[in-house]
């Protein structure tokens, strides 16, 4: 049984930063296209930001320039560096891989940015 655990979200100003990271058992990141995709409150989830199993990354328009993702093969974890964060990035972050059947959702983790 796969297992994603999200964290290192929390309350930031506005200009601030956050590193979240998810850690993966069960599978392995390695030759996975992973991603990262948030869910604002009464709105449907939406990508952010994916890496492919070579190494290439994507983003969403709205946080490219200001949000990269990461991964440690070794310790199975993926990683969002969101910085210039703005209140429209208030949200539960979640990662999941891309391009193939999900994997059980992660709780998430909570991302709230103040004006």
């Amino acid at each position: 049984q796969v297992q994603l655990v999200e964290s290192g979200g929390g309350l930031v100003q506005a200009g601030g930063s956050l590193r979240l990271a998810c850690a993966v058992s069960g599978s392995v990141v390695r030759g996975n296209t992973m991603g990262w995709y948030r869910q604002a409150p009464g709105k449907q989830r939406e990508w952010v930001a994916e890496l492919t199993s070579v190494g290439s990354a994507n983003y969403a328009d709205s946080v490219k320039g200001r949000f990269t993702i990461s991964k440690d093969n070794a310790k199975n974890t993926v990683y969002l560096q969101m910085n210039s964060l703005k209140p429209e990035d208030t949200a539960v972050y979640y990662c999941n891989r891309r391009w193939a059947s999900p994997w059980p959702w992660g709780q998430g983790t909570q991302v709230t940015v103040s004006s």
